[in-house]
């Protein structure tokens, strides 16, 4: 618990440096983002006020510090492109990436590992090839290009699921109905997000259980007469698991905010389409919000592969 504290502590000054990273980027940025809420009919006497008014004008130190009072008390600024509090926005997206999120960690987890522990134990099998093979294809296509590919073959010629959103508009569906039309919708973008992950996965975990079945326990435990159940799944998969973990880590952390492509092809209303469209609109306040949110993800994805290492080995200890 100790441990867990002083990293929490630790995070602070990371994500000040991060937080001064982005926003001095962000706001460095050529042009006024403001100039299409104004209406044009007004004088430029009294556009100069507005902009005096709100501190566009204020120097990057004046406009951070005021930027952190604000943070601090929860509120994070207002939309340029939506017209509302940034919290707001935040709030009706992020459930949404969550959702396609977590399902897509899980499910590459629970499909990755077990492939990888079959692919280690049948080295230099056609079973060994064929997901080698499959694996680096994965990490060769592009996440936008593999969607794409979903929406040409998937939604566009076989019309298996929807090509774009997250409910089919104009049904009204409630209840059970409406969340069966959810999962439709969301089965492509999941799709592609699990394969994107599955690769790298797949080829970490067979790169460490061939590793830790070379060790000399490994081979001593099997001149004991263990079973090669007990030998791959209690002695070596433990142990394989460290650099297993790190890579889930880092998947976590990616599928959260590297679902920005994934979503925009298929117009999902999560977080990645919100800092994309954000963007492309010069909507600082949101973009700032969207880009700390991903940053404070993968901070905690780093803390959560810390916990698991010392919950899977035994031997890991923090003070």
């Amino acid at each position: 618990m100790r441990y867990i504290i002083r990293r929490l502590l630790i995070m602070i000054p990371v994500l000040i440096g991060i937080s001064v990273i982005i926003f001095t980027l962000i706001n460095g940025m050529p042009g006024n983002p403001y100039s299409h809420m104004m209406d044009p009919n007004i004088s430029a006497e009294d556009k100069e006020n507005m902009l005096e008014s709100i501190g566009y004008y204020d120097s990057m130190a004046v406009k951070y510090f005021k930027w952190v009072g604000r943070a601090l008390k929860g509120d994070l600024g207002f939309s340029i492109r939506y017209k509302e509090p940034v919290t707001d926005v935040l709030a009706r997206r992020i459930g949404n990436t969550l959702m396609l999120s977590v399902f897509s960690f899980i499910l590459s987890a629970l499909i990755a590992i077990p492939i990888g522990i079959i692919s280690s134990t049948k080295q230099y099998s056609v079973f060994d090839y064929v997901v080698t093979i499959f694996a680096f294809i994965g990490l060769s296509i592009p996440a936008f290009f593999l969607a794409l590919l979903m929406v040409k073959f998937l939604a566009f010629d076989l019309k298996l699921f929807p090509i774009s959103g997250m409910q089919t508009i104009g049904r009204g569906y409630t209840g059970i109905v409406q969340l069966i039309d959810i999962l439709h919708h969301m089965a492509l973008p999941l799709i592609v997000l699990t394969l994107i992950s599955l690769a790298s996965l797949v080829r970490y975990t067979r790169s460490a259980m061939l590793e830790v079945l070379k060790q000399d326990y490994i081979r001593t435990a099997r001149a004991k007469g263990l079973s090669e159940k007990v030998v791959i799944y209690k002695h070596a998969l433990r142990n394989a698991m460290i650099p297993v973990i790190t890579i889930l880590s880092m998947s976590l952390g990616y599928l959260f905010s590297g679902a920005i492509l994934t979503e925009t092809v298929f117009v999902w209303p999560g977080m990645g389409t919100l800092v994309y469209q954000a963007t492309l609109n010069r909507d600082y306040p949101l973009v700032i919000a969207g880009t700390m949110l991903f940053s404070v993800t993968i901070l905690l994805a780093n803390l959560f592969a810390d916990i698991m290492y010392a919950v899977v080995d035994p031997r890991i200890r923090y003070d």
